[in-house]
């Protein structure tokens, strides 16, 4: 009889921890109501600045049906930066239905985090690395000395610039970091680099240095440094996953799915394209059911 209360104790509190952990999603970030161009909802904007950006945004969209967006948030408040910019764009359907033209400019303050979300259809043009450079050269170095109205400016005229084409990189960027803190991001960027790489290694011996070498540039900082930082990890992934394909890895591969979860989400099963909304024009302005498949990049300072 002891034994039978006992199962039925752990029984009930695992009913219990269910029921707590379903409620949880309940508990995340809401997103914020779509009020215009520029969302900013930390109030860290001049009023003129939010104005300007504001019928910048609005002639692009009017010139080009492109909808480019500010979101500024005080704290992301625990959620994930890439989670949480996924849900505003696709929340919002930034962009047109079929043409997926949106793009999302996220600034979380105190996390000190920022990303760019790419809908599908601007994914040929604001690429992941451009997006990634116009972060890196644009925008964070701006937010390093504290000018956030300057560095969200010159993001979004970068973003817009780049859409139509127009965009020239700086050749050098308007602000270094110390030599401490380059080599502890190449660091860094080789160890996500190589870690990414050797998971697709598993998949294909070929394309596991090419998206560890990859993931490695994007994520280091300035141009030198992220050469470098991908030529490593092309050789360490090389090295490494050369060593550990095995009859077994390839079989672990056509039965876990591993490449079609993982680009799965990428290009499919994300987006939220068929659900309508009006498009941004007049006096109001809303999302015209654009769809978003994780395409942008993202950065810190």
């Amino acid at each position: 009889m002891r034994l039978c209360g006992r199962v039925w104790r752990a029984v009930v509190a695992g009913w219990f921890w269910l029921v707590l952990v379903s409620g949880l999603p309940a508990w995340a970030l809401d997103v914020p109501s779509l009020s215009g161009p520029v969302v900013d909802v930390a109030h860290v904007l001049p009023p003129d600045t939010v104005e300007q950006l504001s019928q910048e945004i609005r002639a692009h969209e009017a010139k080009t049906s492109n909808q480019v967006v500010v979101l500024i948030l005080p704290s992301l408040e625990g959620e994930t930066l890439f989670d949480f910019s996924h849900r505003v764009a696709t929340t919002w359907k930034l962009g047109r239905k079929g043409t997926d033209n949106g793009v999302l400019l996220l600034v979380a303050l105190k996390d000190r985090k920022v990303r760019l979300e790419v809908g599908y259809g601007l994914e040929g043009a604001l690429t992941d690395a451009r997006s990634a450079q116009i972060i890196r050269n644009e925008i964070v170095p701006r937010f390093r000395s504290g000018e956030f109205a300057v560095g969200v400016t010159a993001g979004v005229r970068a973003v817009l610039s780049t859409i139509e084409g127009t965009y020239q990189a700086s050749e050098r960027p308007t602000a270094t970091s110390t030599d401490g803190e380059t080599v502890g991001n190449v660091l860094l960027a080789v160890i996500v680099g190589v870690f990414i790489g050797l998971l697709f290694s598993r998949a294909h011996r070929v394309l596991g240095p090419a998206v560890g070498g990859g993931v490695s540039f994007v994520v280091a900082p300035w141009l030198v440094p992220a050469l470098i930082a991908g030529g490593t990890s092309i050789v360490l992934v090389s090295l490494l996953g050369g060593r550990g394909r095995s009859a077994g890895s390839r079989q672990w591969r056509r039965t876990s799915g591993f490449e079609e979860t993982w680009f799965s989400t990428q290009h499919g099963g994300w987006g939220t394209g068929g659900l309508g909304g009006a498009f941004g024009g007049g006096d109001s302005f809303s999302g015209g059911g654009g769809d978003f498949g994780g395409g942008g990049a993202s950065g810190d300072w």
